[in-house]
């Protein structure tokens, strides 16, 4: 039987929070497919539900409705060790106070793998040095990560999500508090470590510009359907040009940059 390309899916997916008493829908109608070795990113306005369909796929909030597949598996059959095997999960927010290192915080990534007592293997040694190397974050890993810069230590953490050996990395507006320069450094390396690895590397992001330039695929919420397509196809329908509604801003199709006016 041929295998799909696929790592993730969604079928007919509504995104949203449930109680006892009512549903709120914030986006429905989500098909989507994650292609193994792409850099894929998720953009719309602020409000529109992207952080919601990443705790959705991410399992920490359940679906309205429809359905989620992850390696042709149903999301919903996965439990917590078993999904930290096949999807990995970078979210923006700070360290809680401790003295941990920047090697100890990449050595975290491997907790779906190693025993009760949390020892260290020969394997989960080689997958921490490599992602390290990957990274190129071998000249501070013995600081402590509140000794690094913001830039430095979201390569940390992406190699903590690498050191993890899933087949899907999942990160939530990773470039939100860096400077243009690391905004780049960061999103070149994610580009790179999808054609080094063949890993999927899904990212949010306020940055359209820089997603057009660096990305395999974008999806993009807006008020009305969600799409995902080739960048240079959504500047060609018009997706991008109907993003923002406001009249101080306007997509240029011939740069594929957003200009203000």
């Amino acid at each position: 039987m041929h295998k799909q390309n696929y790592i993730l899916k969604t079928s007919n997916l509504s995104i949203g929070y449930a109680s006892k008493k009512e549903k709120t829908v914030i986006a429905s109608s989500i098909n989507i497919q994650l292609e193994k070795g792409k850099l894929i990113a998720l953009v719309g306005k602020n409000g529109i539900g992207k952080s919601t369909f990443l705790k959705t796929i991410t399992q920490i909030i359940p679906p309205v409705e429809g359905t989620i597949f992850l390696d042709e598996k149903l999301l919903s059959q996965y439990d917590g060790k078993a999904l930290a095997q096949k999807l990995s999960l970078v979210l923006t927010e700070q360290l809680p106070p401790s003295n941990l290192t920047i090697y100890e915080i990449v050595a975290l990534g491997r907790q779906p793998y190693t025993n009760w007592l949390g020892t260290i293997t020969e394997e989960d040694q080689k997958h921490i040095e490599n992602a390290i190397n990957l990274t190129g974050i071998e000249t501070y890993q013995h600081k402590k990560h509140y000794e690094v810069s913001d830039g430095q230590l979201q390569k940390a953490l992406i190699a903590r999500a690498l050191a993890q050996d899933t087949s899907i990395i999942i990160l939530d507006e990773p470039t939100t508090h860096l400077d243009l320069v690391h905004k780049v450094t960061v999103l070149k390396l994610l580009q790179k470590l999808t054609h080094e690895t063949g890993k999927t590397i899904l990212y949010s992001t306020h940055d359209v510009d820089l997603a057009i330039q660096l990305c395999d695929e974008i999806i993009v919420f807006s008020e009305n359907k969600v799409v995902q397509d080739q960048p240079c196809n959504l500047i060609a329908d018009g997706t991008f040009a109907n993003l923002f509604q406001n009249e101080n801003i306007v997509f240029d199709a011939t740069i594929g940059k957003f200009k203000i006016v």
